[in-house]
């Protein structure tokens, strides 16, 4: 095996915890990225560390470019290089539209699709250098419908606005062997689900269905992939 470091962001818990665990499976080291929950971080970076690889946390708040760049400098001083980035980092706001302030926007625009922007600008530099890189960021099962959206507006426009992002890092990325691609997550157990009776098994979708989507992008395999979008959302409004 190559060595390859991986760098998850929101990795402490949930379905970045699922996702670094799954792609410590594969590649030499994984980067756990936190900000406020240290302690899970650290213990997720241990228990990577236990299977043989490499493994450190790393706290950082992206919404800020200055952290974001601080973070894929740390990481690389660390670890050597960073190959494989997955924004997951994603902060979900459900409050009507109407009753929205500008710092609701702010929030919600700056933790999905600010932080993404900050974190992969930083991290292209060792990437094109070295002629191989993935970045798979985390999105939003119906973010290609655009749908109305009245209680979560500002994180499906965040998450529109990240599939757009993702698509035009992956067509000026690609002669530098460099894919961008997005999974996008439905309804997920175990993560925020709305008031209803009426969801199925068959709807909701696990935190290991979207590592391995991620793990694909991640790999050898999907090379010729780019620019896709995989919903991992089970029936979820089809």
């Amino acid at each position: 095996m190559s060595l390859r470091i991986a760098l998850v962001t929101g990795a402490s818990r949930g379905m970045g915890r699922a996702i670094a665990l799954r792609l410590a499976e594969d590649v030499s080291g994984v980067a756990v990225h936190y900000l406020t929950r240290r302690d899970e971080a650290q213990e997720l970076a241990a228990a990577i560390r236990e299977k043989g690889k490499l493994s450190a946390a790393f706290r950082a708040d992206l919404t800020k470019k200055a952290q974001a760049a601080g973070l894929i400098k740390k990481v690389e001083e660390r670890f050597a290089r960073i190959d494989i980035l997955v924004n997951n980092v994603g902060p979900f706001l459900v409050k009507p539209w109407d009753q929205l302030e500008v710092a609701d926007w702010e929030r919600v625009l700056r933790g999905n699709l600010f932080g993404s922007y900050f974190c992969a600008k930083a991290a292209l530099a060792g990437m094109r250098k070295r002629k191989w890189g993935r970045i798979v960021n985390i999105g939003y099962g119906r973010a290609e419908h655009l749908g109305a959206f009245p209680t979560i507006a500002p994180y499906a426009v965040a998450k529109t606005g990240l599939l757009l992002l993702t698509r035009t890092a992956a067509a000026s990325e690609v002669a530098n062997g460099i894919t961008v691609n997005m999974v996008s997550p439905g309804l997920i157990r175990g993560g925020a689900l709305p008031q209803a009776r009426d969801l199925s098994e068959s709807q909701l979708g696990t935190f290991e269905d979207v590592a391995e989507a991620v793990a694909f992008f991640a790999s050898d395999k999907a090379a010729s992939v780019t620019g896709a979008n995989l919903i991992v959302a089970g029936t979820w409004k089809m």
